[in-house]
């Protein structure tokens, strides 16, 4: 599995600990940045994980701030893309299961690197499978389609 990577200066140190614990020859992380002691807009670093993710460059994405919202609201201004805020282990099983999400962001000023890193292993442990949610991600769909620009 390939994974995007990214954060901003407030989650580089959560990124960096998350790609060193989890990083096999089956688990890939490609780290779109930040660097360490470079500033960044966060939304920036979103828009080229969530375009990874939507480009089936990358199974899926892991996005840190300070906070996880503002990655989240930036990755999901790309189409197909599915951004789910994972503060503890229920929101983050329901973000695949219920959501299907894509891209786990992440708030390394709310949580722990342990809690972190125990949702990450279970993010990445988990697969959608066709639910009554299935109804619901396809209802989401239709209303992302009906609001591209040109339509």
């Amino acid at each position: 599995m390939k994974i995007a990577i990214g954060s901003d200066e407030l989650g580089y140190a959560m990124k960096q600990t998350i790609r060193q614990k989890f990083s096999t020859d089956e688990l890939v992380f490609i780290d779109f940045g930040v660097n360490e002691n470079e500033a960044i807009d966060y939304p920036d670093i979103a828009l080229l994980v969530a375009t990874a993710v939507r480009n089936k460059e990358v199974d899926r994405g892991i996005l840190v701030c300070g906070t996880g919202i503002g990655m989240q609201i930036s990755a999901n201004k790309v189409n197909g893309v599915y951004a789910a805020v994972c503060h503890d282990a229920y929101s983050t099983q329901r973000s695949i299961l219920s959501n299907n999400a894509n891209v786990m962001c992440l708030g390394a000023l709310v949580i722990g690197i342990s809690t972190a890193t125990e949702m990450v292993k279970l993010w990445l442990s988990l697969e959608f499978k066709e639910s009554p949610s299935l109804r619901k991600i396809n209802r989401i769909k239709e209303i992302e389609a009906d609001q591209l620009v040109g339509k």
